[in-house]
């Protein structure tokens, strides 16, 4: 990427929408030229009295009515720009999005989704009232309400025969799994036995679940597979949903999955380029030959400024010297191929990191990363940059909406756990 190019991910707003979006506004503004401009006609045949009595009754009004402006406009301290600037210190401007890029792993055909942002609004609607009765209320280091919500609502749209997942924790995605899809067989991979955190507190064991799990424990690129999908009657893998949340190499586990014939993925932390516990699908397109990929790390660039100006108000921003390697040298991930929890810590040069690139686009027919459900200044979110993510389903300044889906009942902790949760649908390289 040039250092000139610093490309703003949002348009402008359309002067048709913004008016429909104040319609009030703009009516009172009409109103009042349309009176000045009656009140200068007149002046011309009527007389100085006259005159005098109309414009005192045009700036009484005029009065009036942007008083009842300025009271309705308070109205919510979340739908004024000036309220989100104050909130975040004016680090929060429309200028700033996408002047770091949001990198999108290119798919081999150009293939997007079948859902749309109206699908997601009303599968909000839907979820939140199941989100409500979740069995483990505080599930801290486990997903929050952002992912929980991408996982039901994709689950529930591929309507698979089978589910498996790869890290269970305590069981607060198995339950998300059982909300989308309530008979269908699940089949859960985890180190340590959920039931083993319920002597600690709330934790959710599944009746239709195979588990391998503690002493029974098989890590996902080790299991023999078809007699188990034999056994469950899956003839099509294309009916076989893979969800990964076990903070291992995601190249890795998109290797493992390709062997085995799965097609739907879906990757609970795909970690933003500079943060997290291991290699993810994201670091990996981070390319400078990818749209919205690819960064300076000149420490005098413009890049340099507004990562340092960032990295005050969002936890998980990462300015250039957490982000390039010695000698300026880039390639996202300071040189290392993170895996197992961070730990271990290969190191990997740009040449590499650019040929695993090259491998996934071969792979991929879908990429999609599921956006933060509402933007910062609805749901308090300190964590991720919103510079490197899509742009919310509910938008900033939604308050009205925000409420209506009942997201205004949730505790605000609830929506500090976003980290670009992804779905893929893969096949094999083409020749």
């Amino acid at each position: 990427m040039q250092e000139s190019t610093l490309s703003v991910r949002r348009p402008p707003p359309n002067p048709d929408e913004s008016a429909g979006d104040d319609e009030s506004k703009t009516k009172k503004g009409s109103s009042f030229n349309c009176l000045s401009m009656h009140a200068a006609a007149r002046s011309a045949s009527g007389g100085a009295a006259v005159l005098l009595l109309l414009l005192v009754a045009v700036l009484l009004v005029s009065f009036l009515l942007v008083s009842r402006s300025r009271s309705a406009s308070c109205s919510s301290p979340f739908d004024s720009l000036g309220s989100r600037m104050s909130l975040f210190g004016g680090a929060y401007l429309a200028s700033d999005f996408g002047s770091l890029g949001v990198p999108w792993c290119r798919s081999k055909f150009g293939k997007t989704v079948e859902w749309t942002s109206k699908d997601l609004l009303k599968g909000l609607e839907e979820f939140v009232p199941i989100y409500e009765a979740r069995p483990i209320k505080n599930n801290v280091y486990g997903m929050g309400f952002d992912h929980s919500f991408g996982l039901w609502f994709m689950t529930r749209w591929i309507k698979p025969d089978l589910m498996i997942e790869s890290g269970a924790f305590k069981g607060h995605s198995t339950w998300v799994l059982r909300q989308a899809m309530p008979e269908t067989p699940i089949i859960s991979l985890s180190p340590r036995h959920p039931e083993k955190y319920l002597k600690k507190g709330p934790a959710y064991v599944d009746g239709n679940c195979t588990y391998f799990a503690g002493k029974d424990f098989v890590d996902f690129g080790s299991v023999k597979w078809e007699p188990i999908l034999k056994k469950h009657g899956i003839s099509y893998l294309s009916r076989v949903v893979v969800f990964f949340d076990d903070h291992q190499n995601e190249l890795k586990r998109l290797k493992q999955a390709l062997k085995a014939g799965f097609q739907h993925l879906i990757f609970e932390d795909n970690y933003d380029t500079g943060t997290g516990d291991h290699y993810s699908l994201r670091q990996i397109c981070d390319q400078v030959y990818i749209r919205g990929g690819g960064h300076s790390c000149f420490k005098d660039s413009d890049e340099a400024r507004i990562r340092m100006k960032r990295k005050k108000f969002w936890e998980k921003a990462v300015d250039i010297d957490e982000l390039c390697g010695k000698g300026e040298a880039w390639w996202g991930v300071r040189g290392h191929m993170r895996d197992d929890f961070n730990h271990s810590n290969k190191a990997i040069s740009y040449a590499e990191h650019f040929q695993n690139s090259r491998f996934v686009e071969s792979v991929l027919d879908v990429y999609w990363e599921l956006p933060p459900v509402a933007g910062p200044s609805l749901t308090h979110q300190t964590r991720y940059d919103p510079a490197r993510a899509s742009d919310p389903i509910v938008e900033d300044g939604r308050y009205g909406l925000f409420q209506r889906l009942g997201l205004g009942r949730l505790e605000t902790s609830v929506f500090n756990g976003y980290t670009q949760m992804v779905y893929l649908r893969i096949s094999a390289p083409t020749a």
